[in-house]
């Protein structure tokens, strides 16, 4: 039997692989195969399968028989094509290493630049090239990079010796005042150099060896740093969060260099061929100057917008958005792509459908059907239900990137989607407070549990430290329509104080956050927020569900207001009406059915009962008026009766006041609850 194939190589208009093939050479890499078969400008190189990644791990972090081979293989070949050899003096060939999962982990794995240069090759690459000064940018680029990935330095130990250079040496020669940031593009090839001797000092100091000037080993170190980023912390907690489960491992894809930090007439930029945010179909996106991709992500610089671009470069422009018109039909799909300029020389890094907030998601779909590139029941597909969901929540006003930038605190679990923004409060009682005195709160908890309800309800949204997407705080902010985000790990909650923390930031009871649900992010501050109204594409594309659908479609509803936003939306009964609920909506209601369950005789019973029946009665005539005679199926008390009562000692002894019963009856009646096993009730229909 074959050895399976594990390196795909594709240049010169030929691939071995294509589009179809996200499986085994992950989204990056099928997408560069799958644009170099459709003939556009993609730089040569190869890819190692998904498959190899698992052999890895599997293997103990070392490479499978015959790969080494199979990579030299592949390197020869891409030698061949561009005319030029790793590592050669006089000329290198200098090359990328990328991850590639099958599905898109943005910013979880890493990336490597320039690598093949060396302290030879970088004199041959700035003759070749007659610009000294973008070969040592690259080498000095390289060298970080190759240090803190492949080698685990930490990142921040080259960004100081570069600081370091940039204020001593570059600001004084420029006379740039102090109160100017300088830019990278600033420093010259004297302090370039200068830069390159502290950060060879720098990998020599922790890894105990020069930096290497063999290529084959520092490909070799690449291609396990990208494998080794499979397992990082960041990458499996994503997975996690992500549910993403039976991946084999991200595939690499190693890439002829091409370079946007040339000068003036290069650069580099991401785009989307929809804008991403609205639908609307115009291009989208930014491009830098004088760069080189990272330089995009990690907002070094301001870019330019796209119509910019078109002005300074009008030939790279229109071919540009010509590769947008035959990426879009080709995919039939909205396109993320990132591209390079090299001295006017336009070239395709990346293509992969692209994310999308749920109001786009609904006017590409409808949009493409009517400019027949799918059909309706594609259309139909392609909607999620966090689509529909997310089109009815408050969200971010992102009209101003920078300014979430720099606001960005901290990202747990998107547990309710939606936006919301409020004063810091760190317990229930000081929501409720504030809330009736007209302030919009955020509760932070460490944790929330059926006390809570007043404040989670007084609140605009909710935010724990533990937890996951079906924690007590999500259940109940979802079943209330409030953002709410979980398992925020990093906050250090002190309730004495009245403070949390992350890391060096400290936030207060009554400062700002502001909580975006849909993506998990904390941000410090108050930030604009808007609530999107249902778009036109919504209500079309649900007309076409309406005439293809089989089955009808019947609600949860647990009270009027929620019954008649039903019938609004177009639901054709109640499946499930679930009467504990009724208990969660005011303090009132929920002191009733804790004297009920307290109550250690008939007498007693019946009197909280009593408190409950005409709350339930209105709430049951409003659903009945919302439905107006389609059908009703109500649970009657369901969950266990211990998640109704308090179990720490002040909100016991709040019970034990207000009820009238002795605070030992209260503490021994809520242990005997937790300890038995209840029973449903059997639900009713109506």
């Amino acid at each position: 039997m074959a050895r399976k194939k594990y390196v795909y190589s594709f240049g010169a208009g030929i691939a071995e692989g294509d589009g179809t093939m996200k499986e085994l050479l992950g989204g990056k890499g099928a997408g560069l195969h799958e644009m170099t078969k459709i003939g556009l400008p993609v730089p040569a190189g190869f890819t190692i399968t998904t498959e190899v990644c698992e052999l890895y791990y599997k293997n103990g972090k070392k490479w499978p028989e015959g790969l080494e081979k199979e990579v030299q293989k592949h390197l020869k070949l891409l030698e061949k094509t561009t005319g030029k050899v790793l590592g050669d003096p006089q000329d290198p060939l200098l090359v990328s290493v990328r991850s590639g999962a099958p599905v898109s982990m943005p910013g979880m794995m890493e990336t490597i630049l320039n690598l093949g240069l060396t302290d030879a090759s970088v004199e041959g690459l700035a003759a070749k090239t007659g610009n000294r000064r973008f070969a040592l940018d690259a080498y000095r680029r390289f060298i970080m990079m190759y240090g803190s990935t492949a080698m685990g330095i930490d990142r921040e130990e080259f960004d100081k010796a570069f600081d370091s250079i940039k204020e001593k040496k570059t600001r004084a020669r420029l006379g740039i005042p102090s109160d100017r940031k300088v830019n990278d593009t600033e420093v010259d090839e004297n302090e370039l150099s200068e830069l390159i001797v502290e950060f060879k000092k720098i990998y020599r100091e922790h890894i105990k060896s020069e930096f290497p000037q063999d290529p084959w080993e520092q490909l070799k170190g690449a291609i396990d740093a990208v494998f080794n980023s499979w397992m990082a912390d960041k990458a499996v907690t994503y997975r996690k969060v992500e549910k993403l489960v039976g991946v084999k491992g991200t595939a690499v894809n190693v890439v002829q260099m091409v370079f946007g930090n040339k000068g003036e007439t290069s650069g580099t930029g991401v785009c989307f061929t929809r804008d991403p945010n609205t639908g609307e179909n115009v291009f989208y996106g930014d491009y830098l100057v004088n760069a080189q991709g990272e330089d995009v992500v990690a907002g070094i610089r301001t870019p330019i917008k796209l119509a910019e671009l078109e002005k300074r470069d009008p030939n790279v422009y229109k071919q540009l958005v010509a590769i947008r018109k035959k990426l879009e039909k080709h995919y039939r799909d909205m396109q993320d792509l990132e591209f390079t300029v090299e001295e006017g020389k336009l070239y395709m890094l990346q293509c992969r459908t692209g994310k999308r907030s749920p109001i786009a998601a609904f006017k590409i779909a409808v949009d493409m059907v009517k400019e027949k590139l799918i059909t309706r029941e594609e259309a139909i597909m392609r909607i999620k239900a966090s689509d529909i969901e997310g089109i009815f929540y408050p969200m971010i006003d992102k009209s101003n990137p920078a300014e979430l930038k720099k606001a960005f605190l901290v990202q747990g679990i998107d547990a309710v989607p939606g936006a919301a923004s409020g004063k810091v409060v760190f317990n229930a009682k000081t929501a409720e407070e504030w809330a009736d005195l007209g302030e919009k709160v955020i509760l932070v908890r460490k944790e929330t549990s059926p006390e809570d309800v007043g404040g989670m309800h007084a609140a605009q949204g909710i935010l724990t430290a533990t937890g996951g997407k079906t924690s007590h705080a999500a259940v109940v902010a979802r079943g209330w329509g409030k953002c709410c985000i979980v398992g925020c790990e990093k906050l250090n909650i002190d309730y004495e104080k009245g403070l949390f923390s992350v890391g060096d930031t400290v936030v207060k009871e009554g400062d700002y956050i502001t909580l975006d649900g849909s993506s998990g992010n904390v941000y410090v501050g108050q930030l604009k927020l808007i609530k999107p109204e249902p778009p036109a594409a919504y209500k079309t594309l649900m007309s076409w569900v309406d005439k293809i659908r089989e089955l009808k479609v019947r609600t949860n509803a647990d009270t009027p207001y929620d019954a008649e936003k039903a019938r609004e939306l177009g639901a054709e009964g109640i499946g499930l009406c679930r009467t504990e609920h009724m208990f969660f909506d005011s303090e009132e209601r929920i002191l009733a059915i804790r004297e009920m369950i307290i109550a250690d005789d008939l007498e007693s019973r019946k009197k909280a009962l009593d408190k409950l029946l005409p709350f339930q009665t209105r709430d049951f005539e409003g659903i009945f008026k919302a439905m107006d005679g389609l059908p009703v199926t109500i649970r009657l008390i369901d969950p266990p009766l211990h998640e109704f009562v308090p179990h720490d000692e002040e909100g016991q002894r709040a019970l034990a006041k207000a009820s009238g019963v002795p605070f030992e009856k209260v503490v021994q009646r809520v242990n005997q609850l937790h300890e038995a096993t209840p029973c449903s009730v059997t639900a009713a229909a109506v």
